[in-house]
């Protein structure tokens, strides 16, 4: 598992296992997104059998599938949502972090310049210039 933090409140991750757990817990994350569609992982990484293994170990669970057609803003807002509405460090993760990072830059549009967002993303590692166009687009919006 291999957690990339993009601010201090938020992180994302490569799909993680039941194994992985205990150490997002003693990370001190007190929710965990799954950004990942079912039909893209084998029943023992779906998000039933994650969702348990996070609440037995005391976090809070949510499960927001996403995909290029769902990358929709009703669902950049309720990432958002998610995120902001715990007490604390919030790991959403994917296939690889990509489109946790996505939506998290998306529904940062109206707290951060462009540049702000696209700097965050790399250094978490995530090389999202191609988003810049529909950043600067939203960021128009909420000027």
């Amino acid at each position: 598992m291999e957690i990339r933090p993009i601010t201090p409140r938020y992180a994302v991750s490569p799909q993680i296992t039941i194994e992985d757990v205990p150490a997002i817990a003693a990370a001190g994350f007190v929710k965990v997104i799954c950004n990942r569609p079912n039909v893209e992982v084998p029943s023992i990484m779906q998000s039933d059998a994650i969702g348990d293994a996070v609440r037995a170990a005391g976090m809070e669970y949510e499960v927001l599938e996403l995909t290029h057609q769902t990358m929709t803003p009703e669902n950049v807002q309720r990432q958002r949502d998610l995120a902001e509405s715990c007490s604390g460090p919030v790991l959403a993760y994917c296939a690889s972090g990509t489109r946790c990072s996505v939506v998290w830059a998306l529904g940062q549009c109206d707290q951060m310049t462009t540049e702000d967002i696209l700097n965050a993303t790399t250094n978490a590692g995530y090389q999202l210039e191609n988003l810049r166009p529909a950043l600067d687009q939203i960021r128009g919006k909420a000027d």
